[in-house]
């Protein structure tokens, strides 16, 4: 009878015999990257018109960013610029770590524009099943994604109709969905919540707060501040182009705030504070209003006494709606003294 030979341990190996690793090319790239949106010095002009004219900031990965300017501050132009859909005229723009022009950048970006344009006639099914085919996901996975993104939009009962059928809210509502269908990693929206009724306004909330939770980049801009408060965890301002920092924080807390004051007479009330020497300013959300910056209630009551007691009928005394707004107000003070 044999013996069976003993088992021979494996011999070390030393590292200059370690097998080499597996070339760059061979790696298995990571799903999402830490990087999210980083502009610097952008600028797109057409023609005489600089539409952003000096840009520069950074949109994290794993957080919500807002994007606020007046009318006709470049946030659209800004945003095109980031999807790939224009190049800038000069400056450096990188999207998860890629120049937004690249086939790569764009798989890993969704973009939903203020106004969502469809094919009228196909179903909201068609439309995001041929999305989804344009970024590359097999026909069964397609079907599957559309099918979700439209129970999550609240859209299943209109899945097999025209979508000439739908209103303004509902479009709104499919053109977030086109955005998500491909699961990007970085979100660009531009005035999501148009249209959209309360109960679709809170569910955009939470569909954003879930997504920058999962280490997604989230930026959107809005006119409705009071409705960004509640969303975001940076903010990026611009103004005729550039970006710009308010001299009042978004984040920390002030130890004056901005208090919305309505009179009466709103001429009164203007005069009387010029003759006061309280620095006011027009409110954004009404005509008859201003802004005054006051320390709290107490202030406020002094100024509704003084005011009644030269006869000016003052009928709202309020806090503005948040840091944002009061940012902005600050941002329209710093501007008008330029």
């Amino acid at each position: 009878m044999s013996t069976p030979a003993a088992e021979t341990p494996p011999a070390e190996t030393s590292p200059a015999e370690t097998p080499p690793a597996p070339p760059p090319e061979a790696k298995t790239p990571p799903a999402f990257t830490p990087v999210g949106i980083q502009a610097t010095d952008v600028h797109r002009v057409f023609g005489a018109v600089r539409a952003v004219d000096g840009a520069t900031f950074t949109a994290p990965a794993g957080a919500v960013t807002a994007l606020i300017g007046p009318n006709g501050s470049g946030k659209t132009t800004l945003l095109l610029v980031l999807a790939g859909l224009l190049r800038p005229t000069s400056g450096k723009v990188e999207v998860a770590g890629l120049d937004p022009q690249t086939v790569e950048a764009r798989g890993r970006v969704g973009w939903m524009p203020d106004q969502f344009g469809t094919w009228d006639a196909l179903t909201p099914t068609e439309i995001l099943v041929t999305f989804a085919k344009a970024y590359g996901l097999p026909a069964a996975h397609a079907q599957t994604r559309a099918a979700e993104l439209l129970d999550q939009m609240h859209l299943t009962e209109l899945a097999a109709s025209p979508a000439r059928v739908l209103s303004r809210g509902q479009k709104q509502r499919l053109g977030l969905a086109r955005a998500l269908v491909h699961d990007p990693q970085v979100l660009l929206l531009d005035e999501p919540a148009s249209g959209l009724d309360p109960r679709a306004r809170i569910e955009l909330r939470d569909t954003l707060r879930a997504m920058a939770a999962q280490g997604k980049t989230v930026l959107l801009s809005s006119h409705i501040l009071s409705e960004l408060e509640d969303v975001y965890d940076e903010a990026v301002f611009l103004d005729r182009g550039r970006t710009v920092v308010p001299d009042v924080s978004v984040t920390q807390p002030a130890t004056t705030r901005g208090w919305r004051v309505a009179a009466c007479d709103p001429g009164g009330l203007r005069a009387f504070l010029d003759r006061t020497g309280v620095p006011w300013q027009a409110s954004p959300g009404a005509s008859d209003e201003v802004v005054v910056a006051l320390t709290g209630p107490q202030s406020a009551a002094d100024l509704v006494k003084a005011a009644l007691a030269e006869d000016v009928a003052v009928h709202t005394v309020a806090p503005l709606a948040g840091r944002l707004e009061e940012a902005y107000l600050a941002l329209d003070r710093e501007e008008s003294r330029k």
